[in-house]
C-alpha cells in the first residue's frame, strides 16, 4: 500500500505570508501535524499545541543555525539566539526567567501605566487635530519605542540610533528553515553595535542606578553581564514588538469591524476580552519552535529526538473544535482560551505590558473617536512568523 503523505506547510508561500487563515484550516481537517522544513513537523490543532507548550520532552536550545537561517552561524545574532531566555532549558532557564521575569512583574508594568496613559494621549490629540493616522508611524511605534525604552533606560537622545537596531535583528527570529536566505550580516552588525550599546548601558547604571531593567537586573545579582546584555536586547525587539503589533492589529481588526468597535464604546467593561481576542484573531506572533528530545506523538504520528516542532500559534487559535464560530471576531468572546502568549515555563514574559498596552490604547481610542475607518490599504510586513503592518492609513472622528 502506499503510503500517503502528509500535506506541506510552507511559512514563506505568499498566500500565507499575506493571510495564512485558509491555509491554517485545511491543514487542520487534514490533521493535528503536517510536514515542514528540513527535519521539521508542523502542529496545527489546538488541543496538541496547547499540550505540546507545556511538554517536557521537547527542549528550547537549538544546535547552531539550526532553526535561524537568516542568522550567520557563529555569528554575533546567532550567538545571541543561544543565550536568550526563550532558547534555554532548565535549570539555566529557570534561572534566568526568574531574574527577567521580576523585572517586567506586574507590579513593575503598572508603574508605567501613567506614562503609557500621557504618551497615547499626545498621540491621539495629534491624530484628532487631522482626522487620520497611520497606526504603525502615529501610534503603536512611537509609543512602544517611547514605553520599550524607557523600560529598558535608554535616555532620549539615544533611542533614534538603538531601535532601528532592534528592529533589523528581527529577522534572525524566523523560528524554521526555508530555502536559503541572504546571511545574516545586517543582523550580525546590529547585534554587535546594540551588545556594545546594552554592555556600555550596564556600566552607566552600576555607577548610576535609575528605575529600569538594566538597574534591577544588576541589582538581582543573579546574572552575568553578558546574560543581562543578551537579554536586554532579547526584551528590545521579543518583549516590545508583542505589544506593538498587538495594537497595530486591534487597529487594522477595529477598523473591519465597526459594529464590533461601536460594542467597546458602549461597554468599556468589555476592554479585557477586546484585549483577548485581538491577540487571539491574528496573532502577532504565529509559531513557536520546539526541539524533540525523546519521542513525542502528534497526530498518530512517532516524532523522533532531533526533530523540530513549529507549534502553529494563529492556526491553533482559530481551531473550529475549540472555538464557537472562529472566524467571527468578537469583543466580548468568553472563554478564550486562545495561545497568543504561550504557555507553560516559556510563558510570554511581555504578556502583561502587552495586556496593559492593549486596555490603555483600545480605551482611549473609544474615549476619543466615533469612529475608526480604513483611509487606504494597509500594507502588511511580510515575515513568515510576525504578523505586523509598515503602514496602516486610518481616518478617525471625534466622539
Amino acid at each position: 500500500m502506499t503510503e500517503v503523505l502528509a500535506p506541506r506547510f510552507d511559512a514563506f508561500d505568499p498566500a500565507v505570508l499575506d493571510d495564512p487563515y485558509p491555509v491554517y484550516a485545511r491543514l487542520r481537517e487534514s490533521g493535528a501535524a503536517c510536514r515542514g522544513g528540513p527535519a521539521t513537523w508542523v502542529v496545527t490543532r489546538h488541543a496538541e499545541v496547547t499540550g505540546l507548550l507545556r511538554d517536557h520532552r521537547l527542549g528550547h536550545t537549538f544546535p547552531d543555525g539550526f532553526r535561524t537561517p537568516f542568522a550567520e552561524p557563529g555569528g554575533v545574532a546567532n550567538r545571541l539566539l543561544q543565550h536568550i531566555v526563550s532558547s534555554l532549558d532548565p535549570p539555566v532557564h529557570t534561572r534566568v526567567r526568574r531574574a527577567v521575569g521580576r523585572s517586567l512583574s506586574p507590579v513593575v508594568v503598572r508603574g508605567l501605566r501613567p506614562r503609557i496613559e500621557d504618551t497615547v494621549a499626545r498621540l491621539l490629540d495629534a491624530a484628532a487635530e487631522r482626522g487620520s493616522l497611520d497606526a504603525v508611524a502615529d501610534l503603536a511605534l512611537p509609543l512602544q519605542i517611547a514605553i520599550g525604552c524607557d523600560l529598558v533606560g535608554v535616555p532620549e537622545p539615544d533611542r533614534d540610533e538603538v531601535w532601528p537596531r532592534a528592529v533589523a535583528i528581527g529577522r534572525a527570529f524566523i523560528p524554521m528553515a526555508p530555502a536559503a536566505g541572504d546571511g545574516g550580516r545586517a543582523d550580525d552588525e546590529a547585534a554587535a553595535w546594540l551588545a556594545g550599546y546594552v554592555h556600555a548601558l550596564l556600566e552607566r547604571r552600576r555607577r548610576e542606578p535609575a528605575d529600569d531593567v538594566v538597574s534591577r537586573l544588576i541589582a538581582g545579582g543573579e546574572l552575568s553581564d553578558d546574560e543581562i546584555v543578551d537579554n536586554v536586547i532579547f526584551l528590545f525587539f521579543a518583549g516590545f514588538e508583542t505589544a506593538m503589533y498587538l495594537v497595530t492589529c486591534g487597529l487594522v481588526t477595529l477598523a473591519a469591524h465597526p459594529d464590533q468597535f461601536v460594542r467597546l464604546r458602549a461597554d468599556r467593561s468589555l476592554l479585557p476580552s477586546a484585549v483577548e481576542e485581538i491577540a487571539r484573531w491574528d496573532a502577532p506572533i504565529q509559531s513557536m519552535a520546539r526541539l524533540v528530545q525523546e519521542p513525542v506523538d502528534v497526530g498518530g504520528r512517532t516524532v523522533r529526538p532531533g526533530r523540530a516542532l513549529l507549534l502553529l500559534i494563529g492556526s491553533a487559535n482559530h481551531d473550529e473544535r475549540v472555538f464557537d464560530r472562529p472566524d467571527r471576531f468578537d469583543v466580548g468572546r468568553r472563554p478564550n482560551p486562545h495561545v497568543s502568549f504561550g504557555g507553560g515555563a516559556h510563558h510570554c514574559l511581555g504578556v502583561h505590558l502587552a495586556r496593559q498596552e492593549g486596555e490603555v490604547v483600545f480605551g482611549a481610542l473609544a474615549d476619543r473617536f466615533a469612529t475608526i475607518e480604513a483611509a487606504g490599504p494597509p500594507v502588511r510586513r511580510l515575515h513568515p512568523n510576525l504578523r505586523g503592518y509598515d503602514t496602516v492609513p486610518l481616518r478617525v472622528s471625534p466622539a
